[in-house]
């Protein structure tokens, strides 16, 4: 990492919802991570993020919302994914800007492992993004665009979670095994799907550049 690179940091939460049948091929197939075929051979999936605390060298990023959505015409790990990146629209430019940089992966960190995998940017855009976390649940809304929803899968323990431990850049202590609520939809760019009752994981998140 080039020493004059801006550092960064945040803490918050995230989770994704994709069309594959629980559990992913992508995590949990006998190939290496993401080498394996999606469920129904393409891969449509959403992130949404929250942060708690953040900052891009002196700019403050504390309390707001970003959301992803990408499609994957095969196995992930193959490439040519289309991505459209959404960020809160109660941004400010210098905001902004820090969070399209962080979330296209230009400044290192999880989001830089899967950036060579993409092709084509559909979009950048602000957006109205509200971020919820209730429980084992977790639920972002774009009005027009997105309303997703993801519940942890049901654990033999009362009020605890399975976990997909150092599988997944983004929390490698582990993701909490999630399927997608009745409703779990997506809207925009050509890209329109349902993805109730489908894979999902959410985790806390605690990212850096350092």
């Amino acid at each position: 990492m080039a020493s004059t690179m801006t550092q960064w940091q945040l803490t918050g939460d995230y989770f994704e919802n994709c069309n594959c049948d629980v559990l992913c091929p992508c995590e949990v197939a006998s190939k290496p991570i993401l080498t394996a075929s999606p469920t129904y051979g393409e891969c449509n999936v959403a992130f949404g993020f929250h942060i708690d605390r953040g900052s891009y060298g002196d700019v403050s990023l504390d309390g707001l919302n970003v959301a992803i959505a990408a499609h994957a015409p095969g196995p992930m790990a193959d490439g040519n994914w289309s991505v459209a990146l959404y960020l809160d629209e109660r941004a400010n430019d210098q905001q902004r800007q820090a969070l399209q940089t962080i979330f296209s992966g230009q400044a290192g960190g999880p989001m830089a492992v899967f950036a060579p995998l993409i092709s084509t940017i559909l979009g950048v855009k602000p957006a109205p993004i509200t971020f919820a976390k209730n429980g084992r649940s977790r639920s972002l809304e774009m009005p027009g665009v997105a309303h997703l929803a993801v519940s942890a899968l049901p654990a033999l323990m009362p009020d605890t979670e399975m976990l997909l431990v150092g599988m997944h850049p983004f929390n490698l202590e582990g993701l909490a095994l999630a399927m997608g609520d009745q409703g779990s939809t997506w809207s925009d760019y050509g890209m329109n799907w349902n993805n109730s009752g489908k894979n999902g994981h959410y985790a806390p998140i605690n990212w850096s550049n350092a």
